[in-house]
């Protein structure tokens, strides 16, 4: 009998040629038919380093990935256990405390007291799902759960304030936020309580979604030709922002991109400045450059800012790339109950072969493609 799923650490030949002629396309971490939406591979990371897409993938992909956008999530909901998620608190918690110092220039304060209580929420979970008795293991989880939904409240409360004042924290709270929501649909994965993990995933997409499209929004500017400026020649491209807006709409191509932009060419050509003097703060802050007798200079402002643009860029496509993995864990969820694979033996999934040291992702491909509700 032809098994379900088989697992691998190399790119299987047919699927790399999908990548390249693009009759496949990446999904976070799914690959799917670009044509019907089937997904035909599932990525795992094989090592313990989640950060970027590996680059056996991108130079699979070949003009589809010109850049391996990090994230805060790993490719497979697998692979993000408790240990990972608290590590990537920790790191959250970190970015804000170094930011801590220019807000206080601008006279506004962060409470950082609410990670500690995120900390203790994932060591409450740790401990359910290491219990021996049944009983004990559904109600401590229950308990953490129930912490998980509380962090929930108050980031999305977070997030809301940070991208009205268009702050530069705007997006460790959206990270936490998308984090609150892992967690507690990972609790009723280990439950095997695959419906409610489903839905949970699904609500806390949608809340993620609207405020990531904002964040965007802010960080592309007003003008978002900006990015054009001839002195990004070779690092920034219309391709590269063409697959930022075909987030939102991914009907559009690149001649349509560039119409978006057309008249935002010439405004741009005409009064540079004013570009730069309607920069949002998540950007560049004012407090940031000299100021003389009457504010900050603009031309330090100008200079900053361009020198600012590419890493904004990547902090773009790295929310994005975020949330498109946020949105495939619902494809794997979808997969465990329709192959009727256990959480459990989902997580235990590992090629026969010795795994070679280049090896940085594992390929799980069911036996036939899957339709699975995803964006």
């Amino acid at each position: 009998m032809e098994p379900v799923v088989t697992a691998s650490f190399t790119l299987a030949n047919w699927i790399a040629k999908g990548l390249a002629d693009g009759s496949f396309e990446r999904f976070g971490g799914v690959i799917r038919e670009a044509a019907t939406g089937r997904v035909v591979t599932f990525l795992r990371e094989a090592g313990s380093t989640v950060a970027s897409v590996p680059q056996q993938l991108q130079m699979a992909q070949g003009a589809l990935m010109v850049t391996s956008a990090a994230s805060v999530l790993s490719l497979g909901v697998s692979v993000m256990g408790f240990a990972l998620v608290m590590q990537r608190i920790n790191e959250l918690e970190e970015r804000l405390k170094q930011t801590e110092e220019l807000l206080k220039k601008i006279d506004r304060k962060i409470d950082l007291s609410f990670y500690a209580n995120l900390r203790a929420a994932l060591d409450s979970a740790v401990s359910a799902f290491t219990a021996s008795k049944g009983e004990t293991r559904r109600s401590m989880a229950i308990l953490a759960i129930n912490r998980f939904l509380e962090a929930e409240h108050i980031y999305t409360g977070y997030t809301d304030t940070e991208l009205e004042q268009k702050s530069q924290i705007a997006d460790e709270y959206l990270l936490t936020l998308s984090l609150a929501y892992l967690t507690e649909a990972r609790c009723y994965l280990e439950l095997e309580e695959y419906d409610i993990a489903l839905r949970r995933f699904q609500e806390g997409a949608k809340v993620v979604r609207s405020r990531i499209q904002k964040y965007v929004d802010i960080l592309l500017t007003s003008n978002p030709a900006a990015y054009l400026q001839p002195q990004y020649k070779g690092q920034i491209d219309l391709r590269r922002l063409t697959r930022i807006h075909q987030w939102t709409n991914p009907a559009l191509d690149e001649n349509e991109v560039f119409e978006l932009y057309r008249e935002n060419f010439v405004e741009f050509v005409k009064d540079p400045n004013k570009w730069v003097d309607s920069l949002p703060p998540a950007i560049l802050a004012r407090v940031e450059v000299p100021w003389g007798w009457f504010g900050p200079n603009p031309e330090h402002l100008k200079e900053e800012a361009i020198k600012r643009l590419p890493k904004v860029l990547e902090r773009v496509e790295s929310i994005i790339e975020t949330y498109r993995r946020l949105e495939a864990y619902q494809a794997e969820i979808q997969a465990i109950a329709q192959l009727g694979i256990s959480f459990h033996d989902w997580l235990k999934l590992a090629p026969s072969e010795t795994k070679p040291d280049e090896a940085e992702l594992m390929y799980i491909i069911p036996s036939k493609p899957l339709e699975l509700a995803i964006s």
